[in-house]
């Protein structure tokens, strides 16, 4: 397997004619599967007869499938027949904005099956595999190959093969019975993008997902836990929060991006700016989920306090937008916020503001109009309130002529029923037949309350009756309309989501930075990777580390993987100081999570890894490595490892990628099983040894470590120290090459001894004495001489 960049070469003026023919009768053929905002995707490029897969990552607006589109320009688009809306709306708007139109294929779900994916893709014609081998062996060895643990991928792969048989590609003359070949199988990164894979993720503990602790919100999903992720998220937004994953999903070694990063976490980090930070970060506590406010008011869905908190969103914007233009414009950033927030934004604000009265709209919830908006609905309003002292003198007239015993009334207007007359409920009003008065038409009880019909409020619902709903239905048509101006201004809502959502980012890293220390990387275009007090400053491009057990060997590892992360996604790093050059990919072979879904032992997965590590990665990657081998016998771990790093030792320089391998085998480089090379780096990690006591010093220096240590460790640990001293005497006596008795047992002439005595016993017996049990006596004397 190997992995490519999604750099395509363009063909010269220079190159011949055939070359052109057969770069134009290639055939890209792209499978494609979304659900809930994440992406699997794989393609066939018939050119070199390569199967292209890119795990399960979040996608979702569907910029990284953009993209991936734009890269690799594919003549088919396969997909599933009930997809997701938004997905098919997306490649169909994004197959009528291409040049060259590709064929949009479409198969049923049963055909994106996640099993059915696995089953075709064991079936596929693979040349580079005997044919006799097994199909435990082929599935053995495709785990090292190919992502089963990202299922939108896999059922994208199912749909793929299918097109592949049907279409026959590039075998159209051949026998039936010749499958489509597929010769490589590789991973596809984005241009630009760092290659990670979900097991350094884990490994890493860059991501890390857990239940709620309570009970009680067990259904409310997961939540970030102890990770990366969660260490430096101090995003005031929701769609900073979302961004900012998308950032350690997908770090990047573009150098553009990444100083632009850096540039706003240098300029915050200013002692002077801090205040400015402060009450940047306050202002991005008004800005709401913009995108999903328009969306609502798109489908005329959207209530008071949607409303209220867009025009909030705004005020804020606008507010960051007069911040940014009193900072330095040479920061890009803060320049793009100044120009990119338009005039726009303003008056979206001043005609919610001028427009709404939210104090009232709030109170009877529903849109309410300010006075002198629209003088229609001004004047059905002063007519309401005018209509306050006739209904007065309308429940005057009708009190008159009302039974004595009716102490009061009055006359109410009700939406859905129109003009009431409302009277107290007397104490004989009882059962329903109490409710009737004459002259009077009964309609409900409401709170101790008759509401009667009679021929006034009849005649005032024909006169003014409307008044209510008029004047809702015309503050209703002015409110659409207010909607339909910000629609028509969305464009500049949405830069102000992307670029805050940029700044929300960056300021969260700044305070992580300040909180932990942390320093400003310096990123170069070269090979080098140097870390000062980050323990990373050998030249050689293999880095055997050997140490005693808890010597912190493992946590050294991780600990440069991430620093080299942190500085990928364009943050600061925990050291001192810090050069981070090209690396396009970060891989690992470490313990890291099971699968049940791969069906592979432990040490079968760590193979996996590790070959992914050796055919995948490139010059400018870095590779990880943590105690490889210990999950089989000693002999056969040692022969594996060795091979391993000779493979690397034996390229080019340029070629190899940077290696850092933590391991107990110290025999590795003790005994030479390693070729001599100038990119091969010993190292050790310092212990002092005062009397019985060991001591830990977590310092790197060149060298080989001489001893595990593992006496004083397991002293440490815990274990009864018999047990201790025992075990130590049986190593010395094995490195020594002496032979090793048994104490519980007695030696060889003590129990030759003790033989000849059982012999003598029984050659001394009666044997024909009538009490003699002689199994008895045979075990009783045989179990002694074995003690």
């Amino acid at each position: 397997m190997q992995r490519q960049t999604g750099e395509h070469s363009i063909l010269s003026s220079s190159e011949t004619h055939s070359e052109d023919e057969a770069e134009l009768s290639s055939e890209v053929l792209l499978s494609v599967v979304a659900h809930q905002g994440r992406v699997g995707l794989c393609f066939y490029d018939s050119k070199d007869c390569c199967l292209n897969f890119m795990v399960d990552t979040p996608d979702n607006e569907l910029q990284q499938l953009g993209r991936v589109v734009a890269e690799v320009s594919p003549t088919v688009i396969v997909r599933r027949a009930r997809q997701e809306r938004y997905i098919t709306q997306f490649l169909d708007q994004l197959n009528s904005s291409l040049r060259c139109k590709p064929e949009v294929v479409i198969y049923p779900n049963a055909d994106f099956d996640l099993e059915v994916g696995k089953q075709r893709l064991l079936a596929a014609h693979l040349p580079f595999l005997s044919t006799s081998i097994s199909p435990q062996d082929k599935f053995a060895y495709l785990s090292s190959c190919i992502s089963f643990d990202s299922p939108l991928m896999m059922r994208a792969v199912g749909g793929l093969l299918k097109c592949l048989d049907k279409k026959r590609v590039g075998v159209e003359l051949e026998d039936s019975s010749v499958g489509v070949p597929i010769i490589k199988i590789r991973a596809y990164t984005l241009r630009n993008i760092v290659f990670i894979d979900q097991d350094t993720y884990s490994a890493l503990n860059i991501f890390k997902l857990e239940s709620h602790p309570s009970v009680y919100k067990l259904q409310s999903g997961e939540r970030e836990g102890f990770s990366l992720y969660g260490i430096l998220n101090r995003c005031k937004s929701k769609f900073g929060s979302i961004l900012l994953r998308q950032w350690f999903m997908r770090p990047t070694f573009d150098l553009n991006v990444l100083h632009r990063r850096q540039d706003v976490i240098y300029f915050f980090k200013f002692p002077r700016n801090s205040d400015l930070l402060t009450a940047m970060q306050s202002m991005l506590h008004n800005m709401r989920n913009i995108p999903s406010l328009l969306h609502k008011m798109s489908l005329h869905n959207i209530r008071v306090i949607d409303l209220q908190n867009l025009y909030q969103a705004v005020v804020s914007a606008v507010r960051m937008r007069n911040t940014a233009r009193q900072l330095p414009q040479s920061i890009e950033l803060f320049q793009e916020i100044s120009e990119g927030f338009s005039d726009e934004l303003l008056h979206i604000a001043i005609l919610i503001n001028r427009v709404v009265d939210f104090n009232t709209s709030v109170a009877e919830n529903r849109f309410v109009l300010k006075p002198n908006v629209d003088p229609a609905v001004d004047e059905k309003k002063r007519m309401l309130l005018g209509l306050s002292g006739f209904l007065t003198n309308v429940a005057r007239r009708e009190l008159e002529q009302l039974d004595v015993a009716i102490p009061s009334c009055g006359v109410t207007y009700i939406p859905l029923f129109g003009f009431l007359l409302s009277v107290p409920r007397l104490p004989r009003m009882v059962a329903r037949e109490d409710f009737e008065i004459k002259g009077l038409d009964f309609v409900f009880l409401s709170q101790d309350r008759l509401h009667y019909r009679s021929p006034r409020t009849k005649v005032l619902d024909e006169l003014v009756g409307d008044l209510h709903c008029d004047i809702i239905d015309m503050e209703t048509t002015v409110v659409n309309k207010l909607q339909k101006g910000i629609l028509d201004r969305s464009a500049s809502l949405y830069k102000v989501v992307d670029l805050l959502a940029e700044l929300d980012c960056l300021m969260a890293l700044t305070n992580a930075s300040l909180e932990y220390g942390f320093t400003t990387p310096k990123l170069t275009n070269n090979r080098r990777i140097s870390i000062m007090h980050g323990s990373l400053e050998s030249e050689g491009r293999v880095k055997v580390i050997t140490g005693p057990n808890s010597s912190g060997k493992s946590i050294y590892v991780k600990q440069v993987g991430l620093i080299v992360f942190m500085a990928l996604i364009g943050s600061d790093v925990p050291v001192k100081e810090a050069e981070i050059g090209l690396v396009d990919g970060i891989f690992t072979c470490m313990p890291s999570r099971e699968s049940v879904s791969a069906s592979l032992s432990m040490f079968t997965r760590e193979l996996n890894k590790m070959a992914q590590a050796l055919n995948c990665s490139t010059g400018n990657s870095l590779v990880l490595i943590d105690e490889f081998g210990r999950g089989t016998n000693t002999v056969d771990g040692l022969s594996l490892l060795a091979a391993c790093v000779s493979h690397w030792l034996r390229k080019a320089e340029d070629d190899v990628p940077h290696v850092l391998l933590a391991t107990n085998f110290n025999s590795l480089l003790r005994l030479g099983l390693l070729p001599s090379s100038s990119i091969l780096s010993p190292l050790t990690l310092e212990t002092a040894v005062a009397g019985d006591e060991l001591v830990f010093l977590y310092q790197l220096k060149e060298g080989v470590c001489q001893s595990s240590h593992a006496a004083h460790v397991a002293a440490l640990a815990g274990l009864p120290n018999t047990l201790v001293q025992r075990a130590k005497e049986v190593s010395d006596l094995r490195r020594a090459g002496k032979p090793i008795t048994q104490r519980d047992r007695a030696s060889s002439a003590e129990r030759a001894k003790r033989w000849k005595s059982v012999v003598d016993k029984f050659l001394s017996i009666d044997l024909d004495d009538k009490d003699l049990d002689l199994v008895a006596f045979l075990k009783k004397e045989i179990s002694a001489v074995q003690l």
